[in-house]
Parts: C-alpha cells; structure tokens; sequence
C-alpha cells in the first residue's frame, strides 16, 4: 500500500515529514513524500493577513487532500486555523515536543531591545512584558530568520522552540520563554496529520490521545474566541489547566484566564473585550 505524504517543502517542513512518515512506516506500507508550495512560501513580504484568510502554510495541502493527489498532509498544527476545511479531519496528532517560544541572540530580554518577529501574538506579549522593546517584522523560514537578525542588527529574535530542536538548532536559543510570559499558539509544538474524512485509519496508530486532548482544547478555545494566527489571540493546555489570552496588538493590555473548559474561558475572555 502506498500513502502519499504532502508537506510544505522548507527544510523544518520536510524534517517533520520525514519524522510522521517514519513513524507511519510498517511492513506492507510503503511512503511517498509530496513537497507543496503554499502561499506563505511564495510570498514573504506581505503580512499575514495580506495574504489569505484560511492558513497561509494549510490551504494548497488542504486542497490537494481533497483533490486526491496526496492521503496524508503533515501540518505543524499551530499553522492550522482553529476550525477543519469541510470534508477533511485530523486524524493524529504526534506526541508534542517542547511548546514554548524561543528568544535566539540573547538570553533575556533587555530595555529598548529591537527584536524580529512576524507574530502578533508574541508581538502583542512582549511589549506587555517590555512597553520599550522594538518589535520588528520578520518573515522567512527559521535559517533566514536567524540570518537576517544579524543582517538588520536585530538584538534578538523569537521562534518556535520546537522548529530549533527539530532541526537540530538548539544551541541558538538563549532563553526559552515559560507558558506565563509568553503564552504559546494554539498547537504549538504538535504535529497534526490530516486526512479525508472518513480516512482516518490511514493515521490512527501514531495517534498520541494526550497530546490530542491538549491541542483540541486549545483550538476550540480559539475557534470559540474568533481568533487563530492573525488576532493576538492565544491558547495552552499544560495537562493540568488550560490557559487562555486575548490582548491588544500594543501590549496595552492582556486579558488572560486559566479553567478547565475551553467554552467558558472564551465566553469570559469575550466579555471583556466586548
């Protein structure tokens, strides 16, 4: 049996892909990976949300899923939008690594600090933590990023944690923000595999059910809240609680909230901001 394995063709998305397939790998299955470039690898300009509204690194593998040309898409699942396309679902999520954000060139953060990133969740957190900081857009896979914080004499960037430690980068960070000074994306740190409805058995045997417990809250609390990866909007489950945050895009205010239901926490973060 061959399963067609699509992926965005960066290194850290290849990396991962070989990562799922490997563990997908068993007598009788053979594996074949598909690179697909998507939008947010075409243009690494523009803003996010200049973009696409659907996940700008989701919607050509979502499309070739439905279309038939690949069984598998290999998603980082904090680049997924908090609600499944029609017709598809996530059929496993890998056992997540590390969720935190990562500060690469320095190890803490510092007054008036010019930091890059394209996130404004993270942007949006940090000047709540440091009003002073200069917070600078950054686009480009995890190597251009770290190359252009020399480039721009950028004092410092920040990354997913996960992505460095998948592609062996560790030793980059400087510091690795905990869950109550930056709070992680939806997702983040998991690798979501997604199938056509109805496939689901093409992945459930890599299917880690903690790690899916986690993920899902945190995407619900987002999709209940309105927000995914172009609102300062974010959501993480610890294993104990899940925590919560809406905030200005500024850093005036950050409005958080800790509890065990993902809907209740999203009615009280809307009531504040309503």
């Amino acid at each position: 049996m061959l399963i067609r394995v699509g992926s965005r063709g960066s290194r850290l998305a290849l990396t991962q892909a070989e990562r799922a397939a490997a563990r997908l790998r068993r007598p009788g299955i053979e594996i074949a990976l598909v690179p697909i470039t998507t939008a947010g690898d075409l243009d690494r300009t523009r803003p996010f949300g200049e973009i696409g509204s659907r996940g700008v690194f989701v919607k050509e593998l979502e499309e070739a899923l439905l279309a038939g040309r690949i069984d598998v898409a290999v998603h980082s699942a904090k680049d997924m939008t908090s609600t499944d396309a029609e017709g598809l679902a996530v059929g496993a999520y890998t056992a997540r690594e590390d969720p935190r954000d990562a500060l690469c060139g320095a190890s803490e953060l510092r007054p008036g600090m010019r930091i890059g990133t394209a996130s404004v969740r993270r942007r949006a957190q940090l000047l709540a933590l440091d009003p002073t900081l200069s917070i600078e857009p950054l686009r480009g896979n995890i190597d251009t990023r770290l190359r252009k914080r020399g480039e721009r004499g950028l004092d410092a960037v920040v990354l997913a944690a996960c992505g460095l430690d998948r592609l062996g980068l560790a030793a980059e960070i400087g510091h690795r923000f905990e869950p109550d000074e930056l709070l992680p994306e939806a997702g983040q740190g998991a690798l979501a595999l997604q199938v056509r409805l109805g496939e689901e058995e093409l992945v459930a045997a890599v299917d880690d059910g903690e790690t899916r417990r986690r993920v899902e809250a945190e995407r619900s609390c987002v999709a209940l809240i309105g927000g995914g990866c172009l609102a300062p909007v974010a959501a993480h489950h610890d294993g104990t609680s899940l925590s919560a945050l809406v905030a200005d895009e500024d850093g005036a205010w950050v409005e958080r909230r800790t509890g065990a239901d993902p809907e209740s926490l999203a009615r009280e973060l809307l009531a504040f901001v309503g």
